[in-house]
């Protein structure tokens, strides 16, 4: 199993950021792939999903300022976030739209974004 997110970091407030996640081809090519974030002390959340067609949508926390996209050629997926906030400061991961249900779900490391106010 690979879910192997980067490209997080430290911006500043109004700053942008763009994540890339590499998935194995079985997970990738079979399943609707999603955002997650999980917040110091909080509880890992969906940020956006996006379908093998391409079809996206995002909670309205960042809608108009994160875009999901996917590159089904390169097993990619990418979550390109603007304007972005201190609140957006998470572990940024990627999986499959499911496993937030599946207890034994492997997450991999994530990547970390922090945002400065």
């Amino acid at each position: 199993v690979q879910l192997q997110a980067s490209g997080g970091g430290l911006v500043q407030t109004g700053g942008f950021l763009r994540l890339s996640c590499v998935v194995s081809t079985k997970i990738f090519s079979s399943n609707v792939m999603a955002w997650y974030r999980q917040a110091p002390g909080k509880q890992r959340e969906v940020v956006g999903i996006i379908t093998s067609s391409g079809s996206t949508e995002l909670v309205d926390s960042v809608k108009g300022r994160f875009t999901i996209s996917r590159d089904n050629a390169k097993n990619t997926v990418y979550l390109q976030m603007t304007s972005l906030k201190p609140e957006d400061t998470a572990v940024y991961y990627c999986n499959t739209m499911h496993a937030i249900a599946d207890i034994k779900a492997y997450w991999g490391q994530g990547t970390l974004v922090t945002v400065s106010s």
